[in-house]
């Protein structure tokens, strides 16, 4: 089965109520406020979430309980006075509590702008496969980049307010390792995750026909071509269209991961991409997940981009 585009959000406006949750780890409250900040800057109204400041009783790595982390991102989608769901980080535990969400629930309030990256792939993949709706990989409230990266910050307020204006991706740096064009539904966010994720209950079974967006922090070089070759040994990537790479943030020496990426992704027979300019990296862009996109890797050296055909948000 071809992957199909996915149901878009409807675009923000001034003095949208937005509500911030934690789905994943802790998150530290200095650094919560200052995104909150740059939220009202934009004319925003956020609202953090009951249980985002919490940190579990006993597993410190936790945004508080499984249950109330996904009560929070529940309640948050099916009040109709909130208009987008931001993710204030990553971290871990976002597959601890994915099955405890009320999907047809969440499918019956229709979709909303979802924002997040890292551990958040877990329910950027979720949406689309339980929910039907398309996701944005972008910064989270209480990150780093967030916070100090204005190619970082601009990427995110114009996709949630002109989405018309983002339609091409990529950085400067951005090359092509298999040069090429491609057309397909955009998927994927951190590899690993995917990696995780694949062989669960409610996991993809195809991804033909899709641009695989991925990216990673910490994986040491031997451990990517550990995760990239459980994906191509159970299939999870025959019949997609093209690759995009992310940052590898201290992944090791970026000459090694490339070397991986190349001898796993070279032989797919697709365009692939490195260093668009997502993930982890100084620079997070706003990449839609679920539209249909463009991937151009020119031979000759030219820019090389991620195109998608409609707005994210309509």
């Amino acid at each position: 089965m071809t992957l199909e585009p996915l149901a878009r959000p409807p675009r923000l406006r001034p003095g949208a109520r937005v509500a911030v949750v934690a789905p994943s780890g802790p998150v530290p409250a200095d650094r919560l406020e200052r995104g909150l900040d740059l939220l009202r800057g934009w004319d925003l109204d956020p609202v953090v979430a009951p249980h985002a400041l919490d940190t579990h009783p006993e597993l410190g790595h936790l945004a508080g309980t499984d249950e109330n982390r996904a009560r929070d991102l529940q309640d948050a989608w099916c009040d109709p006075s909130i208009d987008a769901v931001l993710c204030a980080r990553g971290g871990y535990g976002a597959h601890r509590m994915v099955d405890l969400l009320d999907w047809p629930a969440i499918r019956a309030a229709g979709p909303k702008a979802f924002v997040g990256y890292s551990d958040i792939t877990v329910l950027h993949e979720a949406f689309a496969l339980r929910a039907g709706f398309s996701t944005l990989h972008g910064p989270m409230v209480a990150t780093e980049v967030f916070l100090k990266d204005e190619a970082t910050q601009e990427g995110l307020r114009s996709t949630l307010f002109e989405p018309d204006s983002v339609l091409t991706l990529g950085l400067d740096g951005a090359a092509a390792l298999v040069p090429g064009r491609a057309r397909g539904v955009t998927y994927g966010g951190c590899v690993s995750l995917l990696a995780a994720d694949a062989g669960t209950p409610a996991a993809r079974t195809s991804a033909r026909g899709g641009l695989l967006m991925i990216e990673d922090i910490t994986e040491e070089a031997y451990r990517l071509d550990g995760i990239l070759t459980r994906l191509l040994r159970i299939g999870a990537l025959d019949g997609i269209s093209g690759v995009a790479c992310g940052s590898w943030q201290d992944c090791g020496p970026y000459e090694q991961v490339r070397a991986v990426l190349a001898d796993r992704l070279g032989g797919l027979g697709v365009p692939v991409v490195e260093e668009l300019g997502f993930g982890h990296g100084p620079t997070a862009l706003t990449v839609p997940l679920g539209l249909p996109a463009v991937l151009d890797a020119p031979a000759d050296g030219g820019r090389c981009t991620l195109t998608v055909q409609v707005p994210a948000l309509v």
